[in-house]
């Protein structure tokens, strides 16, 4: 069988395209592979149905049964979930996997917020009385990418799985109960109350717990800070200059403003939008959803509903008045009663309606936006048009190239998936521009940093401010979310916030499969990596070059100047996220093998001098060959002592102690001799056997 890198669909083995996707399957990948993933698991139970389904027929039970699992299989894909397994009438889904979307806990908990709903709905369309638990919990498992859930193959194993089946036990009735991590991740997004700690079978301490109630944002959208932005002064210049043009000359223009989840995007358009009303533009916004609520021209639509005073609340008959009041006010009778028809058919709210061919569908919306434009200059928004539709991105498009002589700008925020959806994105337009949006540099993140640090006050923690900038690379939401962190734990963490992890992985699926399985293999070797061990990995060296040329078009690696090894290309991570999110896809049995690879290739390419002994002995202390590793350690202690750099001989001394098995008391107190020696000479001490005792 084979895996879609993009669906993750199974395939025969001569499929060339996926058969769910169309996909080209020349990249696909085993179907046997196993990663370690951060994973959201739904458990969805009926209520006392067991001792009810005694009293009936086995056909009224399935009669029950059915329209049940399939209510709730629906809702759980319509989230991007899968769901793994039907134990009766329990449902488990999980989020995550395959496919990592970045936001999957909040599409559990958003999942389980519309089952809540429709089995009430479903108990009042078929007069029955069901009632239900759920449960999410969000962790890491051992993922198997090729299994098969709809024949019985589990997919998801952890303590995240047992975790979320007793914490499914504890949700009261037609609730919603969730553990820890899910709460820490979807807190902004999510409305939630307080639960009692949940004492569950084989767990030493009681779970923390809370009851999940509404949603807080619409789906996509993600609560913004009240921190000033900080360090965008040129791009929002640009965007200003571009606007005064629009407006002034009236050019209609497209930018597309361009940049990787967390960036900035959002916000960068929010002040934008302040800059627009301020200089008496109107400004109208729309946005691309992610997952089930979308449709083929959803953010369009939105702002057609904007301009007319549309709510989601409103009856068609409603909405459909509306509609053709402001129409009517804004262009003549002849055209209005078409263009109104045509927006009819488009919002949704004239379900028999048609249209003899699409271009007479995108001729009646530019009629709508010009009429709206001369009445006063207007910027139009897409918000996540990397999530657009097809046609979505046609009409933007089309508007872009034949709009004349009017104050409109088209603005398009997106992440750099558009250009693999659409690489001919706005090319041959009459006016266009692509501003890239880059991650904050040193001084800005900083300060961003320290801004958020101070914020969730985090009393003595101001000093980490440049760590958290360096660590989250200059993204505003990783920097967001690593002081968050920082804040609530008072202590530097070593592990990353999920949220960040579920961003970055979700990156990596999107990769073609050969390009994501060199980042994996390259995280082994470090931050920074040669070609020459990554051969040595790979099944096949054939097409290596491509592949590393196309990570680099894509800014996930750089290819460096010099090289510390004679004759070998040495590259390095842009980002050290990518590289710790790759890194820890990898199961234990993997990683292994690989850093026993990677050793192999240092002991044979390096002279064995400083840091590249110590590195060595690192990677054969991760592939678990703790004798290579400790012989490795004490040469590159040594060498640090005849270089006088007696602090870092220390450290390796110490790395080297902790591999000695305990009942090998020779070689032990040996190193702790050493290990006293370099002490004395480093801190003047006279005794160094009372450093050695201390040891």
């Amino acid at each position: 069988m084979l895996v879609c890198a993009a669906c993750g669909q199974d395939n025969p083995e001569i499929a060339r395209f996926c058969l769910a996707c169309a996909n080209p399957l020349n990249g696909a990948a085993p179907a046997s592979r196993d990663e370690r993933r951060v994973v959201s698991v739904i458990f969805v139970d009926l209520v006392g149905f067991t001792a009810r389904a005694e009293q009936l027929d086995p056909e009224e039970v399935h009669a029950i049964l059915t329209p049940y699992h399939e209510c709730v299989r629906g809702e759980i894909e319509s989230f991007g979930g899968v769901v793994e397994k039907f134990i009766g009438d329990a449902i488990m889904g999980v989020f995550g996997a395959p496919i990592a979307h970045g936001d999957d806990p909040e599409r559990a908990l958003r999942a389980a917020l519309v089952v809540r709903d429709s089995v009430e709905q479903m108990n009042a369309e078929r007069d029955l009385d069901l009632a239900i638990r759920i449960a999410v919990n969000t962790g890491q498992a051992l993922v198997s990418l090729g299994a098969r859930p709809a024949l019985g193959e589990a997919m998801v194993a952890g303590d995240v799985v047992n975790t979320a089946a007793r914490l499914q036990h504890a949700a009261p009735v037609n609730g919603i109960i969730v553990g820890e991590e899910t709460y820490a991740c979807t807190r902004d997004s999510i409305i939630f109350e307080p639960a009692p700690p949940v004492v569950a079978r084989g767990k030493s301490e009681p779970v923390r717990a809370w009851l999940a109630v509404a949603a807080a944002t619409n789906a996509g959208e993600r609560a913004l800070s009240h921190t000033d932005i900080v360090g965008r002064t040129r791009e929002l210049d640009i965007l200003r200059g571009v606007w005064e043009r629009v407006a002034a000359d009236r050019t209609p223009h497209l930018v597309t403003v361009l940049g990787p989840a967390g960036v900035g995007k959002t916000r960068l358009g929010i002040e934008f939008a302040r800059i627009v009303t301020e200089a008496g533009g109107r400004i109208v916004r729309g946005r691309s959803l992610p997952y089930r609520e979308s449709s083929a021209y959803g953010a369009f639509a939105m702002q057609v509903k904007q301009l007319c005073d549309i709510y989601e609340s409103d009856a068609i008959e409603v909405a459909a008045g509306k509609l053709r009041q402001t129409v009517t006010t804004l262009l003549p009778d002849a055209d209005a009663r078409p263009v109104t028809g045509h927006l009819e058919i488009l919002l949704g709210l004239d379900e028999e309606g048609t249209v003899g061919d699409r271009e007479t569908l995108f001729f009646s919306t530019r009629c709508f936006i010009e009429a709206v434009a001369r009445d006063r200059p207007t910027a139009f928004v897409f918000e996540d048009l990397h999530w657009g539709d097809r046609t979505l991105l046609d009409l933007v498009e089309l508007l872009a190239a034949r709009l004349r002589d009017l104050p409109i700008l088209l603005v398009a925020l997106a992440r750099p998936e558009l250009l693999d959806a659409r690489p001919g994105w706005g090319g041959g337009l009459p006016a266009y521009s692509a501003l890239p949006l880059a991650p904050l540099n040193d001084g800005d993140a900083r300060e961003l940093a320290a801004r958020r640090l101070a914020s969730v006050a985090a009393a003595g923690v101001a000093a980490r401010a440049a760590d958290v900038a360096e660590i989250a690379g200059g993204n505003p939401l990783f920097i967001e979310q690593l002081a968050a962190t920082v804040g609530e734990t008072s202590e530097r963490e070593d592990s990353l916030p999920n949220t960040i992890r579920g961003i970055v992985a979700a990156r990596l699926d999107a990769l073609p499969a050969a390009e994501r399985s060199l980042l994996v293999d390259a995280s082994v070797i470090g931050r920074v990596f040669w070609r020459g061990p990554l051969e040595r990995m790979a099944d096949s060296t054939e097409g290596l070059s491509d592949v590393l040329g196309a990570l680099e078009r894509r800014d996930l690696i750089r290819r460096e100047p010099v090289s510390m090894i004679e004759g070998e290309q040495q590259f390095g991570f842009n980002h050290v996220l990518i590289r710790d999110v790759a890194y820890d896809l990898l199961p234990r049995a993997k990683r292994e093998q690989r850093h026993a690879v990677v050793a192999d290739f240092f002991e044979s390419a390096t002279a064995e001098i400083g840091e590249a002994t110590a590195a060595i002995g690192r990677h054969w202390r991760s592939a678990g060959n703790f004798e290579r590793a400790i012989v490795h350690f004490l040469r590159a202690a040594e060498q640090a002592e005849r270089g006088w750099a007696k602090d870092h001989a220390v450290l390796l001394y110490r790395e080297a102690l902790t591999l000695v098995p305990e009942e090998d008391a020779e070689r032990r107190t040996a190193i702790r001799r050493r290990l006293a020696v370099a002490s004395q000479a480093l801190f003047h001490v006279p005794d160094a056997r009372l450093l050695e005792r201390r040891e």
